[in-house]
């Protein structure tokens, strides 16, 4: 190889090594500021979306309206929302209306101020003593009849007279005996607790059941959120209590033709798979009135899937409803 092309080679070389150092340009990218990353921890009272989640099953979730969110977040509709998005689940007031020691709520209290010292003047004091040494002072006017004075220090010389004196000086001077005290009270009788196994209803609401069908599955824990009944299509479905309907659709996958009632801040119930519902958004209902009739939409077969939600999370609906 001549001089001329080893001066082409070591140029190729320094060229090559050159643009191994050289670093990929760094990749800009831009979040939206409603979004955050999914899987990241939301703070109280919010949630961030994941896959498959629904405005409608997220509302279930938490035990409230589907309108609330969408209002408590400016969404305008309903079915548009994003993974990763941080949605409020809670109105804007209950952070501030949160008791003391709620998880993700911090409350701030006034220091008060110490109650003012108010000077009295004391009723029935004894008036002011004398030094020891000095004679005791009497009063105009003041009544000397039983106030010995002399002899200074109390002392007499021992005589029948002078006994007799201090033994009537004495009986003057002894308070009227205090008559008996009255009967006794009667002891209060103490309250008579509940007969076994009548426990008190304590959630505030008068449940029953919504169909009148044997049940065919039980509730499970993270896997059948209530209990099914079985039923025929047509059969009636009832409002297991008084409440408000606050969703009547098809938006949740799996439950077919659907109905929730909000009972209080505290409970929720759900009517799943129903051929036909009958009532609408926002509507009264009282506790045995029709709201459906059951069917098979979502569902292999005929049935009513029920649920109780406590807070949004699914309780066991055989120990609210009645016995039968």
């Amino acid at each position: 190889m001549n001089r001329l092309g080893t001066y082409v080679m070591l140029g190729l070389l320094a060229l090559l090594a050159g643009c191994a150092t050289n670093q990929p340009a760094p990749v800009i990218e831009h979040i939206t500021p409603s979004l955050t990353l999914e899987g990241a921890r939301a703070p109280a009272g919010f949630y961030i979306v994941k896959r498959g989640d629904t405005l409608y099953s997220i509302a279930l979730d938490h035990g409230v309206s589907y309108r609330d969110i969408a209002a408590w977040n400016g969404l305008s509709d309903p079915n548009k929302i994003e993974v990763g998005q941080q949605l409020r689940v809670v109105p804007p007031e209950a952070a501030a209306a949160a008791p003391a020691g709620t998880p993700g709520v911090s409350e701030v209290s006034p220091v008060a101020a110490p109650a003012p010292v108010e000077a009295l003047p004391l009723t029935g004091a004894p008036a002011a003593t004398a030094a020891p040494s000095a004679a005791p002072a009497v009063a105009a006017g003041a009544n000397t009849a039983t106030l010995k004075v002399e002899p200074l220090g109390g002392e007499q010389p021992y005589s029948e007279a002078a006994l007799a004196r201090l033994q009537k000086a004495d009986s003057a001077q002894t308070p009227a005996s205090v008559p008996p005290a009255g009967p006794a009270a009667p002891p209060v009788a103490a309250p008579v607790p509940a007969p076994s196994g009548q426990a008190a209803n304590d959630d505030g609401v008068d449940w029953g059941w919504p169909a009148s069908g044997k049940v065919i599955a039980g509730f499970v824990e993270g896997a059948n959120k209530g209990i099914d009944i079985a039923a025929k299509v047509g059969d009636p479905v009832l409002a297991a209590a008084a409440g408000k309907v606050v969703y009547a659709g098809t938006g949740l996958r799996g439950y077919g033709k659907l109905v929730i009632i909000k009972h209080n801040l505290m409970y929720l119930s759900a009517y799943a798979h129903n051929s036909k519902i009958l009532v609408k958004e926002g509507q009264s209902v009282a506790k045995g009135q029709e709201i459906a009739e059951a069917g098979a939409t979502d569902s292999d077969r005929p049935m009513l899937h029920f649920e109780i939600r406590r807070q949004g999370k699914p309780v066991d609906p055989l120990k609210h409803l009645p016995s039968r």
